[in-house]
């Protein structure tokens, strides 16, 4: 299993910094990166998190995906490789 997840339907007030903290709860985050529209500047509405351990991320997966955030109902899965 892989340590990457994909976070999508993001409120678009939560920044890197602020889901690194949502995440923390499920064990260490190595990294937590909103992805941000090139010419706004504005959150696009989907993240990656990297977390230390696959049995972290499993966690987070399960704990996250479905749980309402500012709003909005998280959808967090492993992320696939890029092709």
């Amino acid at each position: 299993m892989q340590n990457k997840l994909y976070v999508s339907n993001l409120a678009f007030s939560i920044d890197s910094a602020a889901l690194r903290k949502l995440f923390t709860n499920y064990g260490v985050v190595m990294s937590s990166q909103v992805i941000l529209d090139r010419d706004t500047g504005r959150s696009r509405g989907f993240a990656f998190v990297e977390m230390s351990t696959s049995e972290a991320a499993a966690a987070a997966v399960q704990g996250l995906h479905g749980q309402p955030t500012e709003g909005r109902s998280l959808n967090v899965a492993i992320a696939r490789d890029r092709s």
